[in-house]
């Protein structure tokens, strides 16, 4: 317990450290331009990048507070089922999705066929990420990137790589670092792909020789499906499925792992309601979700593991799947 309350208090106490440093940095970004030291060397020697322009690119980049502020302490982690699905399936969003569906029909029918990926799903990662561009974030990437990678310790690797990621991108795509904004973690565009995640699966839909997350619907809408195929897509209608449970031997199969790792024919044996036209060895996971007044179950197959690459939550991807079926229905309906 005494070790445990050491380690809070260090990262406080560092974090409170940071906070204060960047208060002064924010209007003299350049006094701390030796923190970038190691991570200039490195660019130079692995990418060739020249060591000046990169030191002027770097004294530009201003710390911001309120990065750290929402990063060590993000809302949605706080949030029960029924106060997450409140955010995302409101008619606003629902009614923008069936819109960008009917505005991009032609673009989302030929992703879906050459990816897989029902054009539901594609709608509604988008309507739930940006409300279909509405907001795309409002940080320069670059901040974001900076004040996270060195003013983090918590993260600061993952966040110095994905620093690096967005130079290469930056010189890759023609883009002025100075320029692209997004959210407080540095995601970017209407699909709000992190820079790494853009370089490895961003798609030049309109073959204009440019991948642009932000304008260019072709791009946004392949480059998103593009994403769920490498992350292991599979042809099956199979996503989620609600469900009900008996008695009390169900807790044993809740955890806290993301991926289906039990069988129909193990839920069965453990008084969970199980479609019956599917191989007892098909895997699946077990989902308890709470309600104002009670908890839900839902049975969860590979696809909806695969939503959760996107990002790694199941509040998240359910939202996505109940958003998409809404939309789904929406659309459908304005057919006749």
């Amino acid at each position: 317990m005494h070790r445990k309350n050491n380690k809070h208090f260090r990262f406080f106490f560092l974090l409170i450290v940071s906070l204060t440093s960047l208060n002064a940095c924010a209007t003299n970004p350049t006094d701390n331009i030796g923190l970038y030291d190691e991570f200039i060397d490195s660019m130079v020697s692995k990418h060739q990048f020249d060591r000046n322009e990169l030191t002027a690119l770097l004294k530009q980049a201003e710390l911001q507070p309120s990065i750290l502020k929402a990063i060590s302490s993000p809302a949605e982690r706080r949030l029960e089922w029924h106060s997450y699905r409140n955010i995302f399936l409101k008619a606003k969003r629902i009614d923008g999705g069936i819109s960008f569906w009917q505005d991009n029909k032609k673009l989302l029918q030929d992703a879906t066929e050459k990816y897989g990926v029902p054009a539901e799903i594609i709608v509604a990662i988008i309507g739930v990420e940006t409300q279909y561009g509405g907001n795309t974030g409002s940080y320069k990437v670059l901040d974001s990137l900076t004040t996270l990678g060195f003013h983090f310790p918590k993260r600061a690797s993952f966040f110095k790589r994905e620093l690096e990621e967005f130079l290469l991108l930056c010189r890759e795509e023609g883009l002025n670092p100075k320029d692209p904004t997004g959210s407080y973690a540095g995601a970017m565009g209407k699909s709000q792909f992190i820079s790494s995640s853009y370089r490895a699966y961003a798609v030049d839909g309109d073959n204009d020789k440019k991948r642009d997350l932000w304008n260019s619907n072709a791009d946004i809408i392949n480059s998103v499906a593009n994403y769920f195929a490498r992350h292991g897509w599979k042809d099956s209608p199979l996503i989620t499925a609600k469900t009900t449970v008996s008695g009390e031997a169900y807790k044993t199969l809740l955890n806290t792992s993301l991926k289906p790792v039990h069988t129909i024919q193990e839920l069965k044996q453990h008084q969970v309601n199980v479609p019956t036209d599917l191989p007892g060895d098909t895997r699946v996971k077990l989902l308890e979700l709470n309600q104002v007044d009670q908890a839900e179950y839902w049975l969860a197959f590979d696809n909806f593991y695969t939503i959760t690459r996107y990002n790694h939550s199941h509040l998240y991807a359910m939202a996505v799947y109940q958003l998409s079926q809404e939309i789904k229905n929406g659309v459908l309906a304005a057919k006749y």
